[in-house]
């Protein structure tokens, strides 16, 4: 289907390092089939990556949402939040 389609050929662009585009693509699937998790869980690993930590949680919060099984999105959850609060320790 074409949500999967999307999330896949954003998963091309994740792996040459096109996040933004990547991030386009992962956007497009989700407002094509929000209730699909896949897609939230790829953008929030690019945002994390980003260092943007806000945005990723958000991603990861709504995958376990969806499907509170998915243990990688717990995990990046996890990671996330350690994360933004090392950089607020750290004071940048």
């Amino acid at each position: 289907d074409l949500a999967t389609a999307l999330n896949n050929r954003g998963q091309i662009k994740y792996l040459r390092v096109e996040f933004a585009a990547a991030m386009e693509d992962y956007t497009a699937a989700i407002e094509c089939q929000p209730g699909f998790e896949v897609p939230y869980y790829n953008r929030g690993l690019v945002l994390y990556r980003l260092g943007c930590f806000d945005e990723a949680m958000k991603d990861f919060r709504k995958v376990l949402e969806l499907n509170p099984q998915f243990e990688d999105a717990a995990l990046s959850l996890k990671q996330a939040i350690l994360d933004k609060e090392e950089k607020q320790k750290r004071g940048y």
